[in-house]
């Protein structure tokens, strides 16, 4: 496991800076400890100001809560902006207009990696099964599925069926197989990905392809693209500017299993897609997130993805604008990939799941050191747009673990324990009213959540009752407590440990 920094930076051990006397490891941790330092003094202050100055505390909280109440209201309008796009280009016949405006479109060729630890047949072949049901050109695929020597027994078996069942659809199918306990590596996605990305390029070149002609799809092995997702994919790439300097991201729907998931994991669920179309209409902060795609070319210059990090999904991107100096960016794509809840079996295990994978989520704040790091070291960085995203990614980890619970617990607490408040302020008398009439206001959220989750619903089961639509609606009542327990919580869970050097390995999620 990783002790100090990642793999791709090097540290002068003779440098030391001139102010503080600490070296570059030094300095590097610092930057790890500072989100946590930041959540921490943020708690610590409100519980401590409330207890000493409770009027300062009201003011602070209300101030606050108008804050939120703003920006739930401006996100509201990027996530209809947003709806409203999907709408439109979901209707479209991608393939044909592919066709259509490009004649030249057969010349590329996708990469899809599929990487997978111990699950289970039925989890691949239906992922397999979705590729197969895309409204494009199958001899234009080439499919990587990358298990690891870890579960090589069981891999080998799944795999076989595989290839029994799919072999000559795509244009070539091929396995490969992460060695384990490899130096300078964790294990997980990012370091098989790594293994399998080295492999496909020794493949590429065997065929004398064009790496500026290969997109690439990194996948999650339970995710199902939608029929059009390789047509739409293939027209935004000969479509946008400088094709090999963007990174592309779809939708990412949780409605594999949407209809077997409590309720409170399916708040959490549909919480990242509605982020995830918020995030969509302001591309100048979107990052990659979970399955998405690049162009081969920026792979192999930046080495493949990072073995030695667990959040290897939106590092790649960081790699990219790094390497590129600044010139590298994240095109929306919308259309969707569905993928799984974390639910499997058994309530209480499903909330486990989901907190441990909402920790490993917010554990890409490790991304917060490695952008600051790179931005004040890489001169030609254009200094705003390098501020811009690293105010972004602090903002958002920060807000992340500080706001459900300042918004939802901490901001009664001067009302709470002090009986010195002047009660003749007007606000001091007041602020249990003005409280309330914000939080009322902030459900218009809710309500469009909770409208919004009834169009992205697949279909109702045959053996469940028509009252699970009553439920999908009613569940969001549930969503202040939910973004605590699977929000809050585990976003300071993962900044305490980065903060205290106690890294996070790769968990897997369950997805059965």
């Amino acid at each position: 496991m990783r002790t100090t920094k990642p793999q791709d930076i090097t540290f002068n051990p003779n440098y030391r800076s001139k102010f503080l006397r600490l070296t570059e490891a030094q300095q590097y941790r610092l930057l790890e400890i500072l989100p946590g330092f930041l959540v921490w003094t943020t708690f610590i202050a409100a519980i401590v100001v409330s207890f000493v100055r409770p009027l300062w505390a009201i003011y602070f909280i209300i101030v606050f809560d108008l804050y939120w109440l703003i920006r739930i209201l401006y996100l509201l309008i990027y996530m209809l902006h947003s709806w409203s796009v999907y709408k439109k280009e979901i209707k479209i016949n991608w393939f044909l207009k592919l066709k259509n405006d490009y004649p030249n479109w057969h010349n590329y060729y996708h990469l899809i990696f599929l990487p997978t630890y111990k699950e289970p047949f039925e989890v691949i072949d239906k992922t397999f099964s979705s590729l197969v049901k895309s409204n494009y050109d199958h001899k234009k695929m080439v499919v990587i599925l990358a298990g690891e020597e870890r579960d090589k027994d069981n891999f080998l078996q799944i795999a076989d069926k595989i290839k029994g069942k799919y072999s000559g659809i795509f244009y070539d199918l091929l396995i490969t197989i992460h060695p384990k306990n490899l130096p300078d590596e964790i294990p997980g996605k990012g370091s098989n990905l790594n293994w399998a990305g080295h492999k496909a390029k020794e493949y590429v070149d065997q065929r004398g392809w064009d790496y500026n002609k290969i997109i690439v799809s990194a996948f999650d092995i339970d995710t199902r693209p939608h029929p059009q997702y390789f047509a739409y994919l293939t027209h935004k790439y000969l479509t946008v500017d400088k094709p090999t300097h963007t990174s592309y991201q779809p939708l990412a729907i949780y409605n594999n299993n949407i209809w077997e998931t409590p309720a409170p994991i399916r708040i959490i669920a549909y919480s990242t897609t509605f982020w995830l179309l918020t995030d969509l209409a302001r591309p100048e902060r979107l990052f990659t997130f979970s399955s998405h795609s690049m162009s081969f070319s920026m792979l192999v210059k930046v080495g493949f993805w990072q073995k030695d990090i667990v959040t290897e999904d939106s590092r790649i991107f960081l790699q990219g604008f790094c390497h590129f100096n600044g010139d590298y960016r994240v095109e929306p794509m919308y259309i969707p990939v569905y993928m799984n809840t974390v639910y499997t079996q058994g309530l209480w295990k499903g909330f486990i799941d989901q907190y441990k994978q909402m920790r490993r989520w917010a554990w890409g704040v490790e991304n917060f050191p490695y952008q600051a790091w790179f931005f004040l070291k890489v001169k030609n960085l254009p200094l705003k747009k390098g501020l811009h995203y690293l105010w972004n990614q602090l903002e958002g980890v920060y807000s992340w673990a500080t706001a459900p619970i300042i918004i939802t617990l901490l901001g009664y607490l001067p009302l709470r324990v002090s009986e010195s408040i002047d009660k003749t302020t007007v606000i001091a008398q007041n602020a249990p009213l003005i409280l309330e009439k914000i939080m009322t206001f902030a459900m218009i959220g809710l309500v469009f959540s909770a409208i919004l989750t009834t169009k992205l619903m697949p279909p109702l089961p045959p053996h469940k009752s028509k009252l699970n639509y009553l439920t999908v609606v009613l569940q969001w009542i549930m969503f202040p407590v939910g973004m605590i327990i699977f929000g809050s919580i585990p976003a300071t869970d993962a900044q305490t440990r980065l903060m205290l050097g106690k890294y996070l390995g790769f968990w897997v999620s369950n997805k059965k």
